[in-house]
C-alpha cells in the first residue's frame, strides 16, 4: 500500500480526539515516482523542493494589520481552501486569525510547485482584501499598504503590500510534529489578547473538530486518513 502515512493499523474508526491522544510517532514516508493564473511566485525564504507532502504553512497580513477582522473575510481563505480541495489537495488543519493564518496542509502531486500554489493562493485572498478594504472606503488602511511598497515594487506596477512578504513553512514528517503544530494553533486565540477561553470556542479553526470531534465552520481531512492516500501520485 502506497499512503502518505507508512503504518499497518487504521485508527478511522477513532474520534479524533483519541486518535489525537493515541500520539503515535509516525514517519510520513516518500515514495518517489482564476489561482493558477500567474506564473510567477511571491518571494519565499527558502523554496520548498518537493511538489508533494505535508506542510505547516503561515502567511502574516502586513505590519501584523487585522484585516481578515476588518474585512470580515474570512471566508475568503475558505474559498480558497475549496480550490485547493479541488485540485486534490487535503485542509488538515487551520486558523484564521485576525491578522495571520495559519494552515496544515497535504499536497497532492499536481507536477506544480508548493510555492507557487501557496503564492498564487495569496494573491487571490490578497485582491479580495483589498476590493473589500476599497468597498469600506478604508483609505488609511489603503495608504498604508502602498506607502509599504519599495521602488522595484512600484516599478513592477504593484498598488499594495497586502501580506509580509513571502510565506513560513515547515514539513511535517510525522503524526506527532502534524499534532504538536494543531495545539500550537488550536491554542493560539487563547494567548495574548485572549480572543476566546477555550480552543473550540474558536469558530475560525479546526479546533472544534480536533477536540471534540464535530466539525466548526470548514470541514478539514483529518490527519489520521493521510496514511491511506498516496500523496505523490500524479494528478492531472
Amino acid at each position: 500500500m502506497q499512503a502518505g502515512l507508512d503504518v499497518q493499523t487504521s485508527l478511522s474508526a477513532m474520534s479524533p480526539h483519541k486518535a489525537m491522544s493515541a500520539g503515535r510517532d509516525i514517519a510520513i514516508t516518500k515514495h518517489k515516482s482564476p489561482f493558477d493564473s500567474v506564473s510567477s511566485t511571491m518571494p519565499v525564504r527558502k523554496a520548498i523542493a518537493e511538489k508533494d507532502g505535508v506542510y505547516f504553512i503561515t502567511f502574516t497580513c502586513n505590519s501584523w494589520l487585522p484585516l481578515f477582522k476588518i474585512c470580515n473575510a474570512y471566508d475568503t481563505v475558505y474559498t480558497w481552501f475549496n480550490h485547493l480541495k479541488q485540485q486534490a489537495h487535503y485542509i488538515v488543519g487551520y486558523i484564521i486569525m485576525p491578522s495571520h493564518v495559519h494552515a496544515i496542509i497535504a499536497f497532492s502531486n499536481k507536477d506544480k510547485t508548493i510555492n507557487s500554489i501557496v503564492s498564487n493562493g495569496k494573491r487571490f485572498i490578497a485582491y479580495d482584501l483589498i476590493k473589500r478594504l476599497q468597498e469600506q472606503n478604508s483609505k488609511l488602511i489603503l495608504n498604508e499598504l502602498s506607502a509599504s511598497l519599495n521602488n522595484t515594487e512600484r516599478k513592477e506596477g504593484k498598488l499594495h503590500n497586502v501580506f509580509e512578504t513571502s510565506f513560513d513553512w515547515k514539513e511535517c514528517r510525522t503524526e506527532k510534529f502534524i499534532q504538536q503544530k494543531l495545539d500550537y494553533i488550536h491554542y493560539n486565540p487563547c494567548k495574548g489578547k485572549q480572543l476566546v477561553e477555550l480552543p473550540e470556542q474558536y469558530q475560525y479553526s479546526s479546533a472544534k473538530f480536533y477536540l471534540t470531534g464535530e466539525h466548526g465552520i470548514y470541514p478539514v481531512t483529518n490527519f489520521m486518513e493521510l496514511r491511506d492516500i498516496d500523496l505523490t501520485r500524479l494528478r492531472t
